[in-house]
């Protein structure tokens, strides 16, 4: 019997190689969506930057025409992830806060009016004023609502829940630390069994200890391997910084990031799974 081969899906990709979703050009979507499928994905969400309103816009109209013009010898673009702007200055990572805003439905509107079909997933930082709002505006709609980039503490999380977020982006990286006395929105997402969790797994984001950690507490239908992958220069740790030491994102493929887990001693089943079955729940 022929073994199927696994449909890898990655939720959270901004670009690969010279080529990101920061483009006024068509075939640059395409050709990352080329390389993807090289990379053996199958599909992927794409991830927009905070911006100026116009500027997302300009990028949703980029990706909603390279959707439609997708060939055979590329990955399924499944839709977008807005990475932003409603995200707290304080837990900024290498995004650029200058384009934060405070969470309003008519800013998600201004962003996302005409493109609704194609939004799949919107990162907010739960404790914001307002943010409540935006979350249940999105759940309402069939917009997946993903907790991020934020100094969330366990209960601002489990409010943000409460409202509608179902999981969280990139567990642990670009948010409150967990603490002893305050676990925050890391403590949340490993304790709380309905909530998805975003996982970089390349051995920089998060060290393989934490990895284990992950693994160990959260339901295996619950965890989501992505990579976080950016356009720029690729280190001998797969990983890509800013000129300041910033950690950017990964450069790793889901590929690459199976493999390693495997290695290091991880499930085959589960990290398989993460890189699968689970996403393809989450986003449809």
């Amino acid at each position: 019997m022929t073994k199927k081969k696994l449909e890898l899906i990655d939720l959270h990709v901004h670009g690969i190689g010279k080529l990101d979703t920061s483009t006024s050009h068509v075939d640059d979507i395409i050709e990352i969506a080329m390389t993807e499928k090289s990379n053996g994905i199958s599909g992927l969400v794409l991830s927009i930057y905070p911006d100026e309103i116009g500027v997302m816009r300009s990028q949703l109209e980029v990706i909603s025409k390279a959707m439609g013009a997708l060939r055979e010898d590329c990955a399924d673009i499944i839709g977008v992830h807005l990475e932003g702007p409603f995200l707290n200055p304080l837990r900024a990572g290498a995004l650029n806060k200058a384009h934060f805003l405070v969470p309003s439905i008519s800013s998600l509107r201004s962003i996302i009016d005409g493109y609704e079909d194609i939004i799949r997933i919107v990162t907010i930082a739960p404790e914001l004023r307002k943010a409540s709002d935006v979350i249940r505006f999105c759940r309402d709609r069939g917009i997946k609502v993903n907790m991020g980039h934020s100094d969330a503490t366990y209960r601002e999380a489990l409010r943000g829940k409460n409202a509608g977020a179902t999981g969280i982006t990139h567990i642990f990286n670009a948010m409150r630390p967990m603490h002893h006395r305050e676990p925050g929105l890391a403590g949340f997402g490993l304790l709380d069994d309905d909530t998805y969790v975003e996982i970089i797994a390349d051995g920089v984001h998060l060290d393989l200890n934490t990895l284990k950690l992950i693994f160990s507490v959260k339901p295996s239908n619950r965890l989501i391997i992505i990579s976080d992958a950016v356009k720029g220069r690729r280190s001998a740790k797969k990983a890509v910084y800013l000129k300041d030491g910033t950690i950017a994102g990964s450069c790793i493929t889901l590929s690459e990031s199976i493999d390693l887990l495997i290695k290091n001693g991880f499930d085959p089943e589960t990290v398989r799974m993460a890189a699968s079955a689970n996403p393809l729940r989450y986003i449809n």
